[in-house]
């Protein structure tokens, strides 16, 4: 057994990394976290800050909120003439629809694109909770941790397949929710028998990875994010991101996120197809 110095959970405050939060406030779980860190990429949804507002008041385990910055406005800061240097940014995985030229040139239909490499989990979520973790044991930055930490992650076992081996030597990575074989089900039966109320899924309004199910009830059920989504996903063509030379879009059918979703089913019902929602690494979604 190793014996760890420091014990943190990466709170998501979704389903599952809230179910474990909840579970080890009562003692469920052996030895609670010392401490769980929110990464706040500033553009969740306000039912997420509303849920880790409510994390905090719930639980006695210390709740930090930590942050690199406005992911929306970061990327849009970056959007600009083709070719034009003003800014790098750790973009999400959008979906590119290949210039007219650029089609010309490689024999490819304009549309057959493909996804951009996602940067955002790790700049926005992962390394802004290694920073404060490090700043909570006392290293300054590029000092050598010679400390052992297991950061807790709140994947059931349904998601057993996202479990990664931490890539960081004085971090070990533990997955409370699969050692206790619970499902997203199980922790959504768990926290409602305690009349814990169902947490909403922790993601960014504009996240490429959402299904058709999740754009279509947003559009629904959440206007103001829809008018948001819709917003910054035609602000990303009035120019070109950094190293992009085709048009950019939040759907993977390469099309405005509106045309998208409206093309062919009725808007008000909800998609029997393109069910599949992949999710960030790290902590997104959890």
């Amino acid at each position: 057994m190793t014996d760890y110095d420091l014990n943190v959970l990466a709170l998501g405050a979704g389903v599952q990394s809230t179910c474990v939060l909840l579970m080890a406030n009562e003692g469920l779980l052996g030895d609670p976290p010392d401490l769980a860190i929110f990464a706040d990429t500033q553009w969740e949804p306000p039912e997420v800050y509303t849920q880790l507002e409510w994390c905090v008041a719930q639980s006695s385990i210390p709740i930090h909120v930590v942050t690199a910055g406005n992911l929306r406005a970061d990327v849009l800061k970056v959007v600009g003439p083709p070719g034009q240097k003003i800014g790098q940014v750790a973009n999400p995985p959008f979906y590119v629809r290949r210039a007219d030229q650029e089609a010309k040139e490689t024999g490819l239909a304009p549309d057959d694109g493909g996804k951009l490499w996602r940067g955002c989990t790790s700049e926005y979520k992962i390394e802004p909770i290694h920073k404060e973790i490090r700043r909570y044991l006392g290293y300054k930055p590029h000092q050598r941790v010679k400390k052992r930490v297991r950061q807790w992650f709140g994947i059931s076992i349904d998601e057993a397949s996202r479990m990664r081996d931490s890539r960081v030597p004085w971090i070990d990575n533990y997955y409370p929710l699969v050692e206790q074989q619970m499902s997203r089900q199980d922790c959504l039966k768990w926290m409602r028998a305690r009349d814990y109320g169902t947490p909403v899924k922790s993601a960014c309004i504009g996240c490429p990875y959402h299904s058709n199910t999740t754009w279509v009830h947003m559009k629904k059920h959440k206007p103001h994010d829809w008018a948001d989504a819709v917003d910054f996903d035609h602000r990303l063509r009035k120019g070109k991101l950094p190293g992009v030379t085709g048009d950019t879009y939040l759907h993977r059918r390469f099309k405005p996120l509106e045309e998208a979703i409206l093309h062919d089913y009725d808007p008000n019902q909800l998609p029997l197809f393109d069910e599949f929602e992949e999710e960030c690494e790290g902590m997104c979604g959890l």
